[in-house]
């Protein structure tokens, strides 16, 4: 019972009997469910306020425990009267707001070892159990802040796989189905610039000289590895290197080239 530990070991000094310890016990199982003590006896004194601890005088009357709680939501007050019976405890928990009122009723020796009050690794037995009839027995009935604290997390769930700056309102942006965005070079990196131009694999794409070969427009089925009749010898172009081809891709130019002609009008042989 996480917590009781050091609720125990602050209340020591006034155990002295058994119900004491249980009454502890008891006291941290509506703490834990989402309550807070405000005081003893049953009407509230001056300047209460919600603690996870025992009030001053909680252990005052042997016979008859009075505790008062708030829900930390506020929405609750329950006042909590422990009543002893030969060897059982009655809790008998009322809340004010709605009159509702939950009861149940403990052995003593159930969960308590009387020969080990000073201890507290040793004083309580059966928690479980213990832990199982306050949640039956009065939480359930009276409901608590808990419930509410329940569906939260699920309205969390809920949204979990969407990413936390998703807005709905957002134009996503226009991208084909299945394509992917590309690789942009950092513009923090001053070796970047020109590297897609310096790459003589081609393996990357952008830069500013165009390759033909790779720019996807529509091309003639030509292999530069495999040499160009009347231009380049196979084997001058590495396979799968960038090649940039001087002058035009395919079939030559039926006639002379007109950049080979003189300019009309002009007759000077070095032109």
């Amino acid at each position: 019972m996480a917590g009781l530990e050091p609720l125990y070991a602050w209340a020591q000094a006034a155990i002295s009997r058994p119900q004491d310890a249980l009454i502890c016990g008891v006291h941290w199982e509506l703490v834990r469910h989402g309550y807070r003590c405000l005081g003893a006896g049953d009407e509230p004194g001056p300047d209460e306020r919600k603690s996870e601890l025992l009030p001053t005088g909680w252990e005052a009357n042997k016979e008859v425990y009075t505790l008062r709680y708030k829900s930390t939501d506020d929405a609750r007050e329950l006042l909590l009267k422990a009543i002893m019976v030969e060897d059982s405890m009655i809790l008998n928990v009322m809340d004010r707001s709605s009159q509702k009122v939950a009861d149940v009723t403990l052995a003593v020796s159930d969960y308590i070892n009387p020969e080990h009050l000073d201890d507290f690794h040793m004083v309580y037995k059966n928690t479980e159990e213990l832990r199982t009839r306050i949640a039956s027995g009065i939480i359930a009935p009276l409901g608590g802040p808990t419930e509410k604290a329940k569906k939260e997390p699920e309205a969390e769930k809920k949204d979990a796989d969407l990413p936390r700056d998703y807005d709905p309102l957002r134009v996503p942006p226009r991208q084909p189905a299945g394509t992917r965005a590309p690789s942009w070079p950092s513009p923090l990196s001053p070796f970047a610039v020109g590297g897609e131009d310096l790459d003589p694999f081609g393996g990357r794409s952008g830069g500013m000289i165009v390759d033909p070969l790779r720019s996807g427009f529509p091309q003639p089925g030509i292999d530069p590895s495999s040499g160009i009749p009347g231009r380049l010898p196979p084997g001058a172009v590495p396979p799968g290197a960038r090649f940039d081809p001087f002058g035009p891709l395919g079939a030559g130019r039926a006639g002379p080239d007109p950049d080979h002609l003189p300019p009309p009008g002009y007759d000077d042989m070095f032109m």
